[in-house]
């Protein structure tokens, strides 16, 4: 008797792990749970192409649905799962119940709210889902909207930002950190992004909280300093949180997300988790549990649990990386650079072109690239290999990095 897997997320894990199933040959049946009525998408271009039009909404599909019938993937779109009960391999959705040889958690992580007094007959504007973007898109462009107030200097506040300020509008991010970006980069990465802004008119107020928010005609921030900004719109991006609910309520050992094993499977056997919501040991971490929100990380996971549902276990062993586009500046980073205790700068500052290595007792751990593509891939065979480069060559730019 064939089996059957259930999908529980429609994002980057979950589409990866219907595809990955059938490339690996599984013949039982897929179903994909998504409580997002959109056919799925991908979220990364939401803060970025999408939002300033370069991409449309059919360019960022995963898959057209002609994929989804000819793999007999079977898609159930604004469904929520209330329930999961893994003594009984049964999922209770709203359109009935559903039992399952092998469950996945695609379930992806849920923006962090504002855990301050909001007085008005809004709410600030949060982006997670495409729905999400759309609102965005159209609440900052109205003629009338001139000031608006960004929460949160992370890669989606910051993105929004970049957006805003390219269109004209006078834009001021509040930070509670006092860099940027300040939990991924290093201070260097950070100034020069901040100069960045700054050089497109952002006010950045660094190391400042939001205490309270009132709407009347407009908004008003009441910070930390004492001080208040004045805005027609406030857009929050503080981060994720894992959602990991469902698999809590189900008894399944959770903490910050759901954790797994190398093989990307719960304290239930035969119930996976990946993506945004999984807790895994990483080898890039120095085997300690990491949670990664990155499209790397879903896809990568996904093709383990298909691996491994389809009897040809494989454990997790990917290079993490990452990557974010705030005006002219493409970042893409490879490998996790927390705790490093040396770094080298390679390439041209000033014109925006160069990369910065990290290494930690003397090995190779991770490389940011600013616009320099073809560093960042040779960071990537580089640290999968366990290599590192020759410190006094990596340090001299005329020589080739290949050549290091």
């Amino acid at each position: 008797m064939k089996k059957n897997v259930i999908i529980i997320g429609a994002g980057h894990a979950g589409i990866q792990s219907a595809a990955s199933l059938r490339e690996e040959g599984f013949e039982g049946s897929i179903c994909i749970f998504s409580e997002d009525a959109d056919f799925p998408y991908q979220k990364p271009p939401l803060s970025k192409g999408y939002l300033d039009g370069s991409q449309q909404k059919n360019s960022i599909m995963f898959r057209s649905e002609a994929w989804y019938e000819n793999n007999q993937v079977e898609l159930k779109l604004g469904e929520l799962v209330d329930k999961v009960d893994v003594s009984q391999n049964t999922v209770y959705a709203t359109s009935g119940v559903y039992t399952f040889d092998f469950l996945v958690f695609a379930t992806g992580a849920y923006n962090r709210e504002l855990p301050i007094p909001i007085k008005g007959t809004d709410q600030p504007l949060y982006l997670r889902t495409m729905k999400d973007a759309d609102y965005l898109k159209v609440a900052l462009d109205q003629e009338n909207v001139q000031d608006i107030l960004v929460i949160g200097g992370g890669f989606i506040g910051l993105e929004i930002a970049a957006y805003a300020a390219k269109s004209g509008k006078k834009v001021t991010v509040v930070e509670y950190q006092p860099r940027l970006m300040q939990r991924v980069l290093p201070p260097m990465l950070s100034e020069h992004f901040a100069a960045k802004h700054k050089a497109y008119g952002v006010d950045l107020r660094m190391g400042v909280g939001v205490q309270a928010l009132n709407q009347d005609s407009r908004w008003t921030a009441s910070l930390s300093t004492g001080e208040t900004v004045a805005a027609d719109q406030v857009v929050v991006g503080i981060g994720v949180l894992p959602s990991q609910n469902l698999a809590e309520q189900a008894g399944i050992k959770c903490s910050n997300g759901i954790e797994v094993n190398e093989f990307c499977e719960t304290s239930v056997t035969g119930v996976f988790a990946i993506g945004d919501c999984a807790l895994h040991p990483n080898p890039f971490a120095g085997g300690g549990m990491v949670r990664l929100e990155s499209v790397q990380n879903a896809v990568d996971q996904a093709k383990v649990i298909a691996s491994t549902i389809c009897g040809k276990p494989t454990s997790y062993h990917q290079v993490p990386w990452f990557w974010t586009h705030q005006y002219n500046l493409k970042l893409q980073m490879a490998g996790l650079s927390e705790g490093y205790d040396q770094l080298i700068v390679r390439g041209d500052v000033e014109g925006d072109k160069f990369s910065v290595f990290y290494f930690k007792n003397n090995q190779l751990i991770a490389v940011d690239s600013i616009n320099k593509p073809a560093d960042h891939l040779q960071a990537r065979k580089w640290i999968q290999a366990s290599y590192t480069p020759d410190v006094q060559k990596l340090s001299d730019d005329s020589i080739k990095l290949n050549e290091c």
